[in-house]
């Protein structure tokens, strides 16, 4: 058995709050400048600079990427013996989230109720995801989500005779239908299979993946690469103003299910698809 420090996670997820909301990952910086140079819509190509402008001034003066600066979805890889002590997990990512919205001078976005709508003024609870794995070590992922994206995201519940076809008709139609309003270029995570809440779980879950690391699969791979084609295609392009750019990647999660069943869900996310992690 293995102890971590709760003090130890609350640096960490504090640390992870600023560092996602300053700094763009390094692989979708790259996709972005790759698409600037094969873009031939002039509009278009000035947006992909701009927004490759506005991630340079992000990172080198330590300010957000955004104004929105999200929901802090928090995603937990605890190996089976680690031990936490000095307080809950549940609070230590929470105080961490606390700490580092307040210390990044970061907006603070989340009601205490869905309905009565008061803010929580530290943009806690964080949107805790918790998987169990192998060994003694603590994966932390903070992945902030803006909500006009996630405004855009769907599920539906497919007979399986809808097959692939049907599977790949729903991922185009849902960002056609969210046409400019998740800031495109954006990138899409699709989830396929499980049950009706897991299918979300694996959507929000394939945006952790970076941009340069196709699915494992074959063949799903493949589904990533037409998908990504096909959304092109559409001429949303950057931030709506047409061109060959409305998405930087597709990337897929599956998961086994039921023999009546085929969930699909699709998350989409901006241009500004923010994570950060570390082990401990």
């Amino acid at each position: 058995m293995r102890e971590i420090s709760a003090d130890l996670v609350v640096e960490t997820v504090r640390a992870l709050c600023i560092e996602a909301n300053q700094t763009l990952p390094a692989d979708v910086s790259r996709r972005i400048s790759a698409c600037r140079e094969r873009e031939p819509w002039p509009s278009a190509r000035a947006t992909l600079e701009i927004l490759g402008q506005n991630a340079e001034i992000a990172r080198d003066e330590q300010v957000p990427l955004c104004q929105d600066t999200g929901m802090a979805c928090v995603f937990l890889e605890v190996g089976q013996d680690v031990h936490i002590f000095g307080m809950g997990l549940r609070e230590a990512v929470d105080e961490g989230v606390r700490r580092g919205y307040a210390d990044g001078a970061l907006r603070k976005s989340i009601v205490a109720d869905p309905l009565r709508r008061a803010n929580t003024r530290d943009n806690t609870p964080a949107m805790l995801h918790t998987d169990i794995v192998p060994g003694d070590r603590l994966t932390v992922t903070v992945a902030p989500k803006g909500i006009g994206s996630e405004n855009m995201s769907r599920l539906v519940m497919l007979p399986p005779s809808a097959g692939e076809a049907g599977v790949k008709d729903f991922v185009v139609e849902t960002v056609r239908l969210a046409g400019p309003n998740p800031c495109p270029p954006v990138v899409v995570g699709v989830g396929i299979g499980g049950s009706f809440d897991l299918v979300a779980a694996l959507a929000k879950k394939a945006l952790l993946r970076p941009l340069d690391s196709p699915n494992p699969d074959a063949f799903y791979a493949g589904i990533e690469a037409e998908l990504l084609g096909r959304i092109n295609a559409l001429g949303i392009g950057p931030q709506g103003f047409g061109g060959k750019t409305t998405a930087l990647g597709v990337n897929i999660e599956v998961y086994p299910t039921h023999i009546a069943g085929l969930p699909v869900a699709v998350n989409i996310n901006c241009h500004v698809t923010r994570r950060a992690h570390a082990v401990l």
